[in-house]
């Protein structure tokens, strides 16, 4: 019987996912090295990396004239990043929980954080709808999985 993980965090992967992920790692595409050998500046590592941007692109529809971007760390490291990398000004969170206002003090040191909407009246169990964002905002933040409340 196969197995399944429910909890935050890594999640099952489709068999022929993990299957060609340990291929590549052995051997990527006949080159002799492996995925965890070449240089992230090589073809071969490009090639994977605008497919996967391209993948992302068409399964959370993506518009013309936004990016994908892949940062390193966890996702708390990713709360001084983002801000690090995206913010000019002013940046719009929607506040969730306890890790939307990790996100939130982070963001504050890096310029204006709006929150446009909050759940914190009724702890946080709900996502709040019909706010706006400001169309001055360089960048919305939402956290939607509040992994310590439950929504």
């Amino acid at each position: 019987m196969k197995k399944h993980n429910f909890n935050p965090g890594p999640s099952i992967l489709p068999r022929i996912a993990v299957e060609n992920s340990a291929k590549a790692i052995l051997d990527l595409n006949g080159s002799g090295l492996s995925l965890l050998e070449i240089s992230h500046r090589s073809k071969d590592f490009e090639s994977i990396l605008n497919e996967a941007m391209s993948l992302f692109k068409e399964l959370l529809n993506i518009p013309i004239g936004y990016q994908v971007i892949f940062l390193g760390g966890g996702a708390s490291l990713q709360f001084d990043m983002v801000p690090y990398n995206l913010m000019k000004t002013k940046a719009a969170y929607l506040e969730t929980g306890a890790w939307a206002q990790k996100a939130i003090k982070e963001a504050q040191f890096f310029g204006e954080v709006k929150i446009v909407a909050s759940s914190s009246d009724k702890n946080f169990s709900y996502i709040p709808k019909g706010y706006a964002i400001p169309a001055d905002a360089d960048y919305f933040h939402i956290t939607s999985n509040n992994t310590i409340f439950g929504t």
